[in-house]
């Protein structure tokens, strides 16, 4: 690489960097997801903001087309995949056996009955106006309907932190419905962007080699079978075996470095989704479910690895990649507001009231029953990951990318704003957690 194109990396890097941790640190000091402001940041470098005060600043600092926009592009696939991984392991140590009928309930209305809703509601819009370049239908609706249904672990696990009640009951339940949640949303996920990219020239994978036909009925059975297998298997068969490659005495690299070891597995977890055909953020999903059920018990060493490759994501690529998704907004060409508001009002109507009758149903009291439907409103990482991901894959356009980011983002403020003003003695009920029993909130 010429040193001057080094040099130009380097300093879209540090602007990206010093932007994003910035306006994140400012938005973390108000209590407010630092996610938020992560992709604040990437927005005011973006065509929204410096593309339209200084578009020839713009242009210099992010170029497309050139070893710049290539590095970028690879910081931003790696930061995606190392969130992913670091939410699977924080899987483990938030589900929870307690308050099982609320929690069943709730992931029963909550889940299912948005996720229905959407399918319902979609033929009432122009959806072609929101297709993404693939232009599939299945795989467009499967991404409506999850948008509907999400909801974010880390955000909301945060919040409740930061008010003391993450121990209570209320959060058990929250969280605890959260995980399963948005696991077979990610399944979901998983198997639309995997017909899409099927849909599109660029085709690679066992699907292909298979001779499934793109869209057909059984390139759709593969993909959802084969996501179901990945994580049928992972949750079997992973812990056993990742226990043995790593306690194996031949395991020098394990010995000498665990965090090295868990990021081969990651990365070896995502090349077997490529080649099958899947989505690889799937992959690392998995395999940071597997290495947090292997590692759950207490050990030094294994949560030393653990805390150093969450340490550097979050120092270094997760922030680029929150960036970058802010980067891409663009809410001054072909951004439709009074789409978003309307869009906005009916994801978090439907959310909430399916969240509050499955909590009655479940045997919660009317102001419980409240405070979970607002609190499951919340969207955070895992709906932005929805809306970067399908925008990737060409399934939705940038219009229908910026609404879904901004759902994300006013989802997460307003469950934060709402739990703040909430009489504490509604959700108190048990001792806090700790602070290493939550990812940073994003």
């Amino acid at each position: 690489m010429p040193a001057s194109d080094l040099a130009h990396v380097l300093v879209a890097l540090l602007v990206i960097l010093v932007t994003a941790h910035g306006i994140g640190g400012l938005f973390a000091r108000f209590r407010q997801p630092r996610v938020i402001g992560e992709i604040c940041g990437g927005l005011l470098l973006g065509p929204t903001v410096l593309g339209a005060l200084a578009p020839s600043a713009e242009k210099w600092l992010f170029p497309s087309g050139t070893t710049t926009s290539t590095v970028l592009g690879w910081s931003y696939q790696l930061g995606l995949l190392l969130l992913m991984y670091c939410s699977g392991i924080e899987v483990r140590s938030v589900i929870s056996r307690r308050e099982a009928r609320t929690v069943s309930m709730v992931l029963a209305f909550g889940t299912v009955l948005p996720f229905l809703a959407g399918m319902a509601v979609l033929p009432l819009i122009a959806e072609r106006d929101l297709y993404g370049p693939a232009g599939n239908h299945t795989s467009f609706l499967l991404v409506f309907a999850v948008a509907m249904a999400v909801t974010s672990i880390p955000v909301i696990s945060r919040i409740m932190f930061d008010l003391g009640i993450l121990g209570t009951p209320f959060s058990r339940i929250v969280i605890g419905t959260a995980v399963i949640e948005d696991v077979l949303l990610y399944v979901v996920l998983a198997v639309a962007l995997g017909a899409a990219a099927q849909s599109s020239t660029s085709v690679f994978g066992l699907p292909t080699l298979l001779g499934f036909e793109p869209g057909s009925a059984a390139d759709f059975g593969y993909h959802a079978g084969a996501t179901v297998l990945v994580l049928g298997l992972g949750l079997l068969l992973g812990r056993p075996l990742y226990q043995r490659a790593a306690n194996t005495p031949v395991n020098v690299i394990h010995r000498h470095s665990p965090a090295a070891f868990q990021l081969m597995f990651v990365l070896a977890s995502c090349l077997a989704c490529v080649y099958l055909g899947i989505q690889p953020f799937f992959g690392a999903f998995v395999a940071g479910i597997v290495v947090g059920s292997a590692t759950a018990e207490p050990n030094p060493i294994h949560e030393g690895a653990t805390v150093a490759i969450k340490d550097f994501a979050f120092a270094f690529f997760v922030p680029i990649y929150f960036a970058i998704v802010g980067l891409q907004l663009d809410l001054l060409h072909g951004f439709n507001p009074l789409f978003f508001v309307g869009y906005l009002v009916l994801a978090c109507l439907v959310k909430a009231v399916s969240v509050y009758a499955g909590a009655r149903v479940g045997g919660q009291p009317h102001f419980a029953s409240v405070n979970l439907a607002v609190a499951m409103n919340a969207r955070g990482g895992p709906g932005i990951v929805l809306a970067s991901v399908a925008f990737g894959a060409g399934i939705i356009n940038q219009s229908f990318y910026s609404v879904l980011v901004l759902l994300a983002i006013v989802t997460s403020l307003l469950a934060g704003t709402w739990l703040e003003r909430v009489p504490r003695d509604r959700l108190l009920g048990a001792p806090a957690a700790q602070p290493s029993d939550v990812l940073p909130a994003r």
